[in-house]
């Protein structure tokens, strides 16, 4: 698995990016943004950074990407599970997201969207994010 993690100030350009391409699908969601379309979901990830405004880069994204050879035994349900331990080993807790699978590529792979504002207006920190992502993508 590889990870590559980018941080921004949009989320409609992100989440648009995301969910409007070809043969992909919404595996995972955090809470209070499940069941959204996503005009409407970027501007509940919108609503949640208001709680710390002085963010510059609400914006979390990380695309996961893992070997071809992998494609038969990465069912939807077990990408979602990855995706899920992957954010739990990178501290990414308490806030919303959205995980994305593309399926257009011969490399199968995930977006996930997350906000960097918690639900209790903390920041989630991204000092040493890309050490961190390189000692979880190698476990």
């Amino acid at each position: 698995m590889i990870g590559k993690i980018r941080k921004g100030r949009s989320f409609s350009g992100c989440i648009r990016y995301v969910t409007q391409k070809d043969a992909q699908k919404i595996i995972a969601s955090g809470r209070r943004a499940a069941g959204e379309r996503w005009r409407r979901r970027h501007a509940v990830f919108r609503w949640q950074c208001l709680l710390n405004p002085d963010v510059a880069k609400p914006v979390g994204h990380i695309a996961l990407s893992f070997k071809p050879e992998d494609a038969p035994r990465l069912t939807d349900a077990f990408m979602a599970r990855l995706a899920g331990e992957y954010l739990e080993l990178m501290g990414i807790r308490n806030t919303q997201f959205i995980v994305v699978r593309h399926h257009g590529t011969d490399n199968p792979h995930c977006h996930i969207v997350f906000n960097r504002v918690d639900f209790d207006g903390k920041v989630i920190s991204d000092s040493n994010d890309f050490r961190r992502n390189e000692k979880v993508t190698k476990c």
